[in-house]
């Protein structure tokens, strides 16, 4: 564990945040666009309803 090494001090590191916030942002809005794709598909039913009737139907 002794090659461990500092991070950068300057604009280098501060460019290299901007980069990672401006990436995790990206990916949290896709991340949530996706998550309301998938809910938004089901059109408010559950996995009970969406599965085959039910024996008493029909008869």
């Amino acid at each position: 564990m002794t090659g461990r090494t500092t991070p950068p001090k300057g604009p280098a590191a501060d460019s290299r945040k901007d980069r990672l916030k401006a990436a995790l942002k990206a990916n949290m809005a896709r991340r949530k666009a996706q998550a309301r794709a998938r809910a938004g598909t089901d059109n408010g039913k559950t996995a009970d309803e969406t599965q085959a009737p039910d024996k008493n139907e029909g008869s």
